[in-house]
């Protein structure tokens, strides 16, 4: 595997695959790779000719309040584990690689609309963070296809009109989230829970599954619905964040006449906070 920390020398690598007609597909990380991660570069591997993982711990996408210096970095970890997925390319750029030397100088993109609720609304800065991190790695990489993972749901929308506003010539692919033998989505953050708050996390996804079978039996107050989902999460210990059933491509709250759902969830588990959702058709 090929690693680089330098754009120039990056952008070397990809002038020869280009010159060969190669595909290119990019998968953006900040790394402490999991299960989730890998299936994410094994779907980029099936329809690329070539990859670039990229592992960069984005400090714009981190409130003031954050856990940046703790947020976990297992660069040797991650470089092992993806030669073993047979990934050719790494870039692995500094903060002042990709920011230059004053991060407070930098352009940053805000997406509006989609941007402004949910995760949003809890960490107003964040999203504008992703977009303008997800829109460089894009210039310097220019990949034909890109992929992210659907866990982050409400970021997997806001990419989508990034790419389409800015008219930028990429193909972004969602892949489904992977969980673990609890239903429990595999974040980076998990690393943070203890065997019990574990068991009480795995009570996000239950309560997921729980609110799709309300909505498949024909149950269409979602406000009530929703009412319901926080107390159950209140219940199993965990503090909701939100708890939001919406339509799934606007993320507005939905409505009766809704058929394409999706239900998102942020509750924290102690000081640890995660996220999750479902979607759920009910276009019979």
């Amino acid at each position: 595997m090929k690693v680089f920390n330098s754009i120039a020398e990056l952008h070397l690598e990809l002038e020869t695959i280009r010159l060969a007609k190669k595909s290119i597909g990019l998968v953006p990380t900040m790394g402490n790779l999991h299960a989730g991660h890998l299936a994410l570069l094994k779907e980029a591997l099936s329809e690329n000719d070539c990859v670039i993982s990229t592992i960069f711990v984005n400090p714009l996408q981190f409130e003031l309040n954050e856990d940046l210096q703790n947020y976990p970095r297992t660069i040797e970890e991650d470089k092992l584990k993806l030669k073993k997925a047979k990934c050719e390319y790494l870039f692995a750029p500094s903060v002042k690689e990709i920011y230059g030397h004053n991060i407070n100088y930098q352009t940053v993109i805000h997406v509006p609309d989609l941007s402004d609720n949910y995760c949003g609304r809890s960490r107003p800065s964040h999203f504008d963070g992703v977009a303008t991190i997800v829109c460089k790695l894009l210039n310097i990489v220019r990949p034909d296809t890109a992929f992210f993972g659907l866990k982050d749901y409400q970021q997997f929308l806001i990419i989508k009109k990034l790419v389409s506003d800015l008219a930028l010539n990429v193909d972004i692919r969602g892949v489904e989230i992977v969980r673990d033998s609890n239903g429990l989505a595999l974040s980076s953050r998990n690393n943070y829970l203890s065997n019990d708050d574990i068991v009480k996390a795995s009570n996000i996804y239950r309560c997921l599954q729980e609110t799709a079978g309300k909505i498949r039996d024909k149950n269409r107050d979602f406000r009530k619905i929703e009412i319901w989902a926080k107390a159950q999460l209140s219940n199993a210990g965990l503090r909701p964040d939100y708890f939001a059933i919406c339509e799934s491509h606007s993320l507005s709250p939905a409505n009766e006449n809704d058929t394409q759902l999706v239900v998102l969830t942020a509750a924290y588990v102690g000081s640890t906070r995660l996220i999750d959702n479902l979607r759920v058709s009910t276009d019979q």
